[in-house]
């Protein structure tokens, strides 16, 4: 996801958030399908509500690796969303470890787990976009130079093997998740309303295959085995897609017009990062949002919530009190998340360049 997703502003007026409209879009055709008025949201609830539990098969053990959580038979066995759903704000969350990662991570985006071996994807930026004074052929900023990532390293920390990925101004990578076969990685421009590619690459050999190319920035893709969906986020989680994936593990509608693949984000208090498939139709996405309260520090809010892929809505929210010494959220980009014991176990990875793997556990 993007760094300007990841520190959006929202101002607090009185006590009452406000939430800043969409930026329109970049293509003047889905412009004048979706027509200005529809480009804009208004404010959602500024509660953290848990809503009424989803429907959930409850079949199956646990297991501490996400290649047994989600095979490619379909669905996870466990029961990840019912002890997801029993977390509160109250909750305590007990730090495990803090892995010091042995090799530069740029900006890391997205991190999946399959066994002892971690995926991470990252952006290595070496021309900032810079900001316009006013839109230029539909877009907000110049579109900088950089070089997409993704790393594969152990348990340890130490980096096993790694791919660039993306091509020209698309370089990008967002958050990524594994389907029991590959691992998805979008790759976009870094810019809001712009272009992406996405990939899937074969988690032994490292061969990225390109799935599909698309006219929005795509910065976070979640497959649903279940349904034979690919889901996706763009630039600030604020559109959810939704693609058919065959059988094949090819994307049937990715030419069909974006308007019609996607309907609003429901939810507000923070922009979505970094998300995993679990079970049953129901995805877990992790975010931030920066606030500033009027004359007091800015401050950065963390949160996870339970999406059931159907109806995009929330099912459960929980935000994550967790900060690093510096201050940053620790739910800002990389996360993943697996049953442990009698609880959950969650992966973090907030810090750039010099990365520690956070890992928290919780009980359920």
């Amino acid at each position: 996801m993007s760094e300007e997703s990841s520190a959006r502003r929202i101002e607090v007026e009185n006590g009452v958030r406000v939430e800043p409209a969409l930026a329109k879009m970049s293509r003047r055709r889905f412009l004048a399908r979706l027509g200005t008025g529809s480009a804009a949201l208004a404010a959602g609830s500024a509660g953290l509500i848990g809503c009424a539990e989803a429907e959930k098969d409850g079949a199956g053990n646990g297991s501490s690796s996400s290649a047994a959580r989600t095979g490619a038979e379909g669905a996870p066995k466990g029961m990840l969303a019912k002890s997801f759903m029993s977390l509160t704000r109250e909750t305590e969350w007990r730090r495990v470890d803090a892995v010091s990662v042995g090799f530069d991570t740029h900006h890391p985006q997205g991190i999946t787990r399959i066994d002892d071996t971690f995926f991470v994807s990252s952006v290595e930026t070496i021309v900032e976009p810079e900001k316009y004074g006013e839109t230029r052929d539909g877009y907000d900023r110049s579109p900088g130079e950089g070089v997409g990532h993704l790393f594969k390293f152990g348990a340890d920390g130490e980096l096993i093997d790694e791919i660039t990925l993306g091509e020209g101004a698309v370089y990008h990578p967002g958050g990524i998740a594994y389907d029991g076969r590959y691992v998805w990685v979008p790759v976009a421009e870094y810019r809001p309303d712009s272009y992406s590619i996405v990939y899937r690459v074969d988690p032994e050999s490292l061969e990225a295959t390109e799935v599909f190319r698309f006219p929005d920035h795509v910065g976070g893709v979640v497959p649903n085995p279940d349904a034979g969906e690919l889901h996706g986020v763009s630039w600030g989680s604020r559109r959810l897609y939704r693609w058919t994936l065959n059988d094949s593990s090819e994307v049937t509608d990715a030419d069909r017009p974006p308007e019609e693949l996607f309907t609003f984000n429901k939810e507000y208090y923070v922009d979505y990062q970094d998300c995993e498939y679990v079970e049953s139709g129901m995805m877990l996405c992790s975010g931030v949002a920066a606030y500033q309260p009027p004359d007091a520090p800015e401050f950065n809010l963390g949160g996870i919530d339970l999406i059931d892929l159907q109806t995009n809505a929330p099912l459960h929210q929980v935000p994550v009190s967790l900060w690093t010494e510096d201050g940053l959220a620790m739910t800002q980009n990389p996360f993943f998340v697996e049953e442990f014991g009698d609880g959950l176990r969650f992966y973090f990875m907030p810090e750039d360049n010099d990365s520690r793997l956070f890992i928290y556990d919780v009980e359920a």
